[in-house]
This record gives structure tokens, sequence and C-alpha cells, in this order.
């Protein structure tokens, strides 16, 4: 686990300049925001938690991602244990998405490039959440080879 800075307690989502205060998680190929956005939430390589109040994140490693099922559901209890608030991915299976939707977490999906590029596009309010949590992929995708 990489630790820069640390997490401070506070209200969830504190509206600021268009954007929110908040904890996102962003699926990344990497440990740092220089990272690419991991297409796979199931079976990403690591897990960016993103504080953007005090713009620290922590890097954790996916310890998930080689188990032989349910790693989405794993991870979505994860996130939920973690304090994510949002999670930006590229895919969504069913079972994570439905994890994440019942523990009141949202998601948004489609997104590629650079970790810190989705960071400030959520910032920035470009990237938004959609009311509810959908998944964008079938059960079990994330199980053959990464490209």
């Amino acid at each position: 686990m990489y630790i820069c800075g640390a997490v401070l307690n506070r209200p969830a989502g504190i509206a600021f300049n268009g954007g929110i205060l908040m904890k996102i998680c962003i699926t990344a190929d990497g440990n740092n925001l220089e990272s690419n956005v991991d297409p796979r939430f199931g079976r990403c390589a690591w897990f960016i938690f993103y504080d953007t109040l005090s713009d620290k994140f922590e890097a954790l490693a996916n310890t998930n991602a080689a188990g032989m099922g349910g790693v989405g559901i794993q991870n979505g209890q994860l996130m939920a244990e973690k304090g994510a608030e949002v999670i930006i991915t590229g895919n969504l299976g069913p079972n994570a998405a439905n994890v994440l939707q019942q523990a009141g977490i949202k998601a948004i999906t489609g997104v590629n490039g650079k970790v810190k590029d989705a960071v400030e596009g959520f910032k920035k309010g470009t990237l938004k959440t959609d009311s509810a949590v959908t998944p964008t992929v079938s059960a079990h995708s994330g199980m053959g080879k990464r490209k």
C-alpha cells in the first residue's frame, strides 16, 4: 500500500465550485496519478483512493484480482469499507454494480486516460455519475487476458 498524505474525516458530498468534496476511487494500472485508468473494476491492478478535500491519495494493490470468482463483489465491499463515495473506472460488471448500488456508492464508467485527468475531470464536474449504478459488461467479463 502506498499512502500520500492523510485522509480527513468530513461530511460526505460537500459542494464546491461546481464539483464535490468527497473520497473517490479510480481503478488504475499503477500506483500513482500518472498511471492509466484500468478498464476493469474487478480485476484492475490498483485502486487509487483520492480525497478531493485534501488532494491526497492512497494507492492500494488489488489483492482480489487473481481470485477465481466474485472479485467484483469483494471489491465493491472494499469500496464501502474504505469510504469511497464514487468509483471511476472503464467497465463495471453486474455483481459489482449491485454491491455498489446497495452501498450507496456512485459510479462513472467509460473512463480512460490518466488517473490524474480523471481526478481533474471529476473535480471540474465534466465526469458525472448516473442516478443508478448500471453494469457496462456481462458477468465474468474481466476474466480474460489483459490487452
